[in-house]
């Protein structure tokens, strides 16, 4: 479980350096840098999902807390 969120954190952290490479490199003339984001943002709700249907299905258990 660990590796598949860890993976998803890189995969994420790419489609945000892409999105800056692409803003610097295009300077708004395409739409690489909202595609970059647009990825990134579902790469951030997929892996919010991911943990949250782990979670219910008891492959990972809250340790801690208030």
């Amino acid at each position: 479980m660990r590796y598949i969120v860890a993976v998803a954190f890189v995969l994420i952290l790419i489609a945000l350096a892409l999105a800056l490479f692409f803003l610097m490199k295009d300077k708004g003339t395409t739409n690489r840098t909202v595609n970059a984001l647009f990825v990134r943002v579902l790469l951030s709700i997929a892996l919010f999902l991911f943990i949250l249907l782990s979670w219910r299905m008891g492959w990972i258990t809250p340790n801690g807390g208030l």
